[in-house]
């Protein structure tokens, strides 16, 4: 699902040019020297405010997971996550009032719903019909076990298997990924170590 790929969160990002922090689906820490309240501190010590922008997925393995809430399930059957801005939300105030080096407002907005009950435009409109156009004549022409969609700007038929190979997601090592840190300029949250074993995982994904 999209909410494991951080493609929404980093965009919104790179659209707003008002965001401090950015974190995805992926390994970052939040104690320690590079960590997360490290680089809040120093952010609002600098400007004296701080916008984080926080993926559904993110940060899952450091949130406590019980039994019941693994099982749990959302309207739409999808299983329920831990919410992890509203974790993060309470480190980050239980890790300012130990230290007692700032006193913070912290305010949190949860758009995970809102986001997707936007109205389409005309765009929007147009992509649709061009998808249900090309399923019927795929359907007509005697195809099955397929969808329509977009590939490199063509309309194409794609199989189910294709479709279910894998999951897209945000390639830190990439160049649009490299735009958001210059944009934010926060760190990587990463070490060296980190990012040979993702190009390693990302290299053994292609093969």
């Amino acid at each position: 699902m999209g909410r494991y790929s951080g493609f929404i969160a980093m965009y919104a990002t790179l659209a707003s040019r008002d965001v401090d922090c950015c974190l995805i689906p992926s390994l970052f820490f939040l104690e320690g020297p590079g960590g997360l309240f490290e680089f809040a501190e120093k952010r609002l010590k600098e400007n004296g405010h701080m916008v984080i922008v926080i993926a559904e997925g993110a940060g899952q393995d450091l949130v406590s997971q019980s039994i019941q809430s693994m099982d749990k399930q959302d309207a739409s059957g999808n299983k329920l996550l831990q919410d992890v801005g509203l974790w993060i939300s309470q480190k980050l105030k239980e890790n300012f009032a130990k230290k007692k080096t700032l006193a913070i407002t912290l305010k949190y907005i949860d758009p995970t719903y809102m986001i997707r009950a936007v109205p389409s435009n005309a765009s929007d409109n147009v992509y649709c019909t061009l998808l249900a156009q090309s399923a019927v004549h795929g359907a007509m022409a005697g195809y099955t076990g397929f969808t329509s969609g977009l590939v490199n700007g063509r309309q194409t038929y794609i199989p189910f298997y294709r479709i279910n190979e894998g999951q897209n997601k945000v390639v830190i090592t990439d160049r649009m990924w490299a735009r958001l840190l210059s944009s934010t300029n926060q760190p990587s949250f990463l070490t060296g170590k980190n990012v040979n074993e993702m190009k390693e995982e990302e290299a053994a994904s292609k093969e």
